[in-house]
């Protein structure tokens, strides 16, 4: 749906900026200061559909605004043209993205704030090439179901989304808003979808966060599901319920605990283990080992989040280190720059993270 054309610039407090910049037919250029440091012309970008532009700028420019601050430039529209002036280098990356966002929005994308973002983050990732070039924006890698697009926010969940293709056994390591889950759910939901699989199985260690949940009323599957609810969440937001409630109840969507997963073979399926890192060594050669033919399997967890019990050890990265260099294995690890849930999410990690750790626990 095509956006309102926007007047000015509604800025947040974040921005620092004073006053809005006009915007519009005949708009005057007006330079900033860092425009005038950095002299010379401004890279213009030229748009053919109008309407597409509106939605490339975001209610009352947002989209640009974000540009803006996170690339230190100052973006002008005039018509279907976009003005971009500062460093020379950010100018590049800047027309890069807004040129890969128009092309997304074309075939008929959505585009809003996440997604210029992670656009930017794909870009920064960019070498530029010798004698000031142009930045080629490495490519976003995707996932599609009936319900919804989803693409890659950072180099490292495209690194992601190209291992899962490739390979049928993933981990991938990292802190909480990475997109770790989230990612695997919506590959496995597509790998369904296409008939690339028979089946979904998704599994978690039954283990209580540092608290105790107690006797809880219902059959098994009423039990398990406060433990399991995550994945649940992630299924419907790429499938639609009605799918969903079906595959649940022919067992072609399957969602159990760990403890479940002994003794089984598991063919001709997509498998997620999430919250690996609550697994014990035992436990998670244990589970690996269910692996069958025409599967693929998918661990994912993070290691400064250990809810084992004192004296259980977890078994995640020891995994990963006695299977690493066997070939259709590989390792993903994300950081705090791939979190993508909020940055106040990636403000927390790093806190922690800078934090002396208390009592020993999970190093």
């Amino acid at each position: 749906m095509a956006r309102a054309s926007s007047g000015g610039r509604v800025t947040g407090k974040a921005s620092g900026r004073k006053g809005p910049l006009a915007r519009g037919r005949g708009a005057a250029v007006r330079r900033s200061a860092t425009a005038h440091a950095n002299g010379g012309e401004p890279t213009v970008v030229f748009f053919d559909d109008m309407r597409l532009v509106r939605d490339l700028l975001g209610d009352f420019d947002a989209n640009l605004a974000v540009l803006e601050d996170r690339l230190g430039i100052e973006a002008v529209v005039n018509g279907n043209a976009v003005s971009l002036r500062g460093p020379e280098a950010s100018c590049a990356t800047a027309k890069s993205v807004l040129e890969q966002l128009y092309g997304r929005l074309a075939h008929g994308e959505i585009i809003g704030v996440g997604e210029v973002v992670g656009a930017i983050r794909h870009a920064r990732a960019a070498e530029p090439t010798e004698g000031g070039a142009e930045i080629e924006l490495p490519e976003a890698q995707q996932i599609r179901t009936r319900k919804r697009l989803i693409t890659a926010r950072t180099p490292a969940q495209s690194a992601y989304l190209a291992a899962l293709k490739r390979n049928d056994l993933v981990f991938a390591t990292g802190p909480a808003g990475t997109g770790k889950t989230y990612l695997a759910v919506a590959f496995a939901a597509a790998c369904l979808e296409s008939g690339q699989c028979d089946r979904l199985i998704l599994s978690r260690p039954a283990v209580e966060a540092g608290e105790r949940l107690g006797f809880l009323p219902g059959d098994m599957r009423e039990k398990v599901d406060p433990y399991l609810r995550p994945l649940y969440d992630a299924l419907y937001d790429v499938l639609a319920p009605e799918r969903v409630e079906r595959g649940l109840a022919t067992g072609v969507i399957e969602i159990a605990p760990l403890a479940f997963m002994r003794g089984r073979t598991l063919s001709h399926a997509m498998i997620i283990l999430d919250e690996a890192q609550n697994c014990t060594s035992v436990q998670m050669k244990m589970f690996l080992t269910r692996l069958g033919e025409q599967s693929k399997m998918i661990v994912t967890g993070d290691p400064t989040q250990v809810d084992l019990p004192p004296g259980k050890d977890s078994g995640l990265l020891e995994a990963i280190d006695i299977l690493k260099g066997i070939d259709d294995i590989d390792h993903i690890a994300f950081t705090r720059a791939d979190v993508v849930r909020r940055e106040l999410v990636g403000k927390i990690v790093d806190a922690y993270e800078s934090a002396p750790l208390k009592g020993g626990r999970n190093d």
